[in-house]
């Protein structure tokens, strides 16, 4: 009896594969954006650099991921409480201010054409088309994810499990991480 009750301690303690493999995708994508960043000092340093406001359009967008986070958190929270409509609601919520944010940043892109920034030109508008575009579409893929999470919650019978709980999980850390990496980006291109 003890050996089940250590080998059960044991695997408590570790990792989920899935979870580790997730951090490890989520650290190469982060790896690709420092890259960019770095890059971008590099070029900017080499002059013949455009200076330009962002647009309004990036800081909505902003507020709108950030969002998006907290309903996001809550409707996993409700989910492992069992608060059924709570967990279908906010992630339906979630799922839609994903679309937005990508809106907004299309929005944005095109606020900086209407001002004479486009992505081929100058190399600072080229980068910020380049990260935030690469960005957005990193947010894509947190939405397709979000699509099955929600065929999950609308076709399944409504029972929280392991695998259950397990698959959320991967969805939520995905989208916190694309969060921050959007706070990470837009601080970098407003202070560079």
């Amino acid at each position: 009896m003890e050996v089940s009750g250590l080998s059960m301690m044991n695997t408590r303690n570790k990792i989920h594969p899935m979870l580790f493999g997730l951090w490890i995708s989520m650290a190469s994508i982060l790896m690709m954006f420092a890259a960019l960043t770095s890059a971008y000092m590099v070029r900017q340093a080499a002059g013949n650099w455009l200076e330009f406001q962002l647009p309004n359009e990036f800081f909505i967008s902003t507020a709108v991921i950030l969002f998006s986070s907290v309903t996001l958190h809550i409707s996993y929270i409700s989910f492992t409480r069992g608060n059924e409509l709570a967990y279908k609601v906010l992630m339906v919520l979630s799922f839609i201010l994903g679309l937005a944010f990508v809106y907004f940043q299309y929005k944005g892109w095109l606020q900086l054409e209407s001002i004479g920034v486009y992505l081929k030109g100058n190399p600072a508008g080229s980068f910020v088309f380049v990260i935030s575009g690469l960005h957005a579409a990193h947010v894509l893929a947190g939405v397709s994810a979000l699509v099955v999470a929600l065929v999950h919650a609308f076709a399944l019978k409504f029972k929280v499990t392991y695998k259950r709980k397990l698959r959320f999980k991967l969805v939520l850390h995905y989208w916190h991480f694309v969060d921050l990496l959007w706070i990470y980006l837009l601080s970098f291109m407003i202070l560079q």
